[in-house]
Parts: C-alpha cells; sequence; structure tokens
C-alpha cells in the first residue's frame, strides 16, 4: 500500500502571515491523521516562515502515524532530528532562500557528504530518504550512500502531465525500477496532485509514499480537509 504523508507547511504559512496561532498547526496534523492521512510531513527552513523549529518539536508528541522531517542537512537541522527522532528524515539539496525544492541531490558529488549524515541517522534509528531525479547515476550513488529509501522528485512529470503523461511518467518508471532493484524504498513528491497522482500510481504501483501538501491543502478550501484527504487515498487505491 502506497502510504500518504500530508506536509502541513502550507496551514502555517497563513498561521505566520498574521501571527497568533491561527489556524493551529497541531490541531491540523492531529486532523489530518484522524481524516485517514498515514503521515505527516514537515519541512522547516532558515528563514522559519511556514514550520518553525519549535512547531517540530510540539508535533511529534502527538503522532500516531508516522512523522517525516524534511530538510537541508545544516548542523541546526541534524540537531533538529536527532533530538525529535522522526520515523523517517528526507534529505533536500535546497539553497537556504529556496523557495521550494526544485532539484534532486546531485548523489556522485555529494556522496561523501550524504554518506556521513545518513549513517549518522541511521545509527539513531531513523528512516533516511535522499531526495533525486530520474537519473540512473544518482539513483546508484544514493544506493552507495547507505539511504533506504530515495524520494523521487516529480515537478518535471507534474509539468508535462497534461500534455503527454505516458512520456511524462516513462523515466520516473525506469528509475524507480532501478532503485527497487538496488532495493532502495521509493517515495515521491512535488506538484502532485487530484489530476496525476492516480496516473503515477497506476504505473509505479511499489511506491512506498507520497508526500503531499500544496495542492492538498489548497484543495482542502474548496472541498474540505477530511473530504480531500480521502479523495487523495482514493487515487492511492488499485
Amino acid at each position: 500500500m502506497t502510504k500518504l504523508s500530508v506536509n502541513i507547511n502550507k496551514i502555517a504559512t497563513i498561521r505566520n502571515a498574521r501571527g497568533g496561532n491561527v489556524p493551529n498547526v497541531l490541531n491540523a496534523a492531529i486532523n489530518c491523521q484522524v481524516f485517514g492521512a498515514d503521515g505527516i510531513t514537515v519541512h522547516p527552513r532558515p528563514d522559519q516562515r511556514h514550520i518553525r523549529y519549535s512547531d517540530v518539536l510540539e508535533i511529534k508528541p502527538i503522532i500516531k502515524t508516522e512523522f517525516n522531517i524534511e530538510g537541508y542537512p545544516s548542523a541546526e537541522f541534524i540537531a533538529l532530528v536527532l533530538s525529535v527522532k522522526p520515523h523517517q528524515v528526507t534529505l533536500v539539496p535546497d539553497a537556504h532562500d529556496a523557495i521550494t525544492s526544485n532539484a534532486g541531490w546531485d548523489t556522485g558529488r555529494y556522496r561523501a557528504f550524504l554518506t556521513e549524515i545518513v549513517g549518522e541517522f541511521r545509527k539513531n534509528g531513523i528512516r533516511t530518504s535522499l531526495f533525486v531525479g530520474t537519473s540512473a547515476t544518482d539513483i546508484e550513488n544514493a544506493a552507495l550512500s547507505g539511504t533506504d529509501r530515495i524520494e523521487l522528485y516529480t515537478e518535471p512529470y507534474a509539468s508535462s502531465f497534461s500534455t503527454d503523461a505516458p512520456s511524462a511518467v516513462a523515466p520516473f518508471v525506469r528509475a524507480a525500477e532501478l532503485a527497487r532493484s538496488l532495493g532502495l524504498g521509493i517515495n515521491a513528491g512535488h506538484d502532485l496532485n487530484l489530476d496525476n497522482l492516480r496516473f503515477l500510481h497506476e504505473n509505479i504501483p511499489f511506491i512506498d509514499e507520497v508526500s503531499i501538501g500544496h495542492a492538498l491543502i489548497s484543495d482542502a478550501l474548496y472541498l474540505g480537509l477530511e473530504n480531500t484527504i480521502q479523495l487523495y487515498k482514493r487515487q492511492l487505491s488499485r
């Protein structure tokens, strides 16, 4: 079964726009789980423009499903992850001022760097995932780093889906099959939505987890959070 992890960053963005605690991020995390989400994802950034480090510490105790923390492995981020000990950490190569993740790791260039960090997290019982594109070389080097999983960066698939879905998904199918042959688990995320998620899942039914935030929270404004989570879960049913 492919799990749905809901990224709640956008809820924190709305809260931070006015200050205070409305909408309440902790309640959102609780409700997402009650409404059927298989996990909660957060991606704290250095400028704390959405999820804050303090939020991460407060969210962990209320997680009943799985907790996934994404981020660039700075010293501060590593310390946060080691203190919280989530079920999974997803390492992304974002610049400190990135608006959103826009590329996967060059795992050849950064293999030694990633291997050391992956080893530290695994030693502490934290499952690791590396954010990568579809390059065979990057996936092979990811496997050599010792990571448990990769997360396929699906923005290129989402961008081309409406014009040529079979061609858009083809490199992701090849990448996922290679990763599986190397013993890696496979996650996917970025720009997945109610239009393109089912087709991706039909072509790569062995994906372990999708992490979805922006589109899901946007849909929830019109459809309601509970209904939206269930709609996304249906896209992952076989």
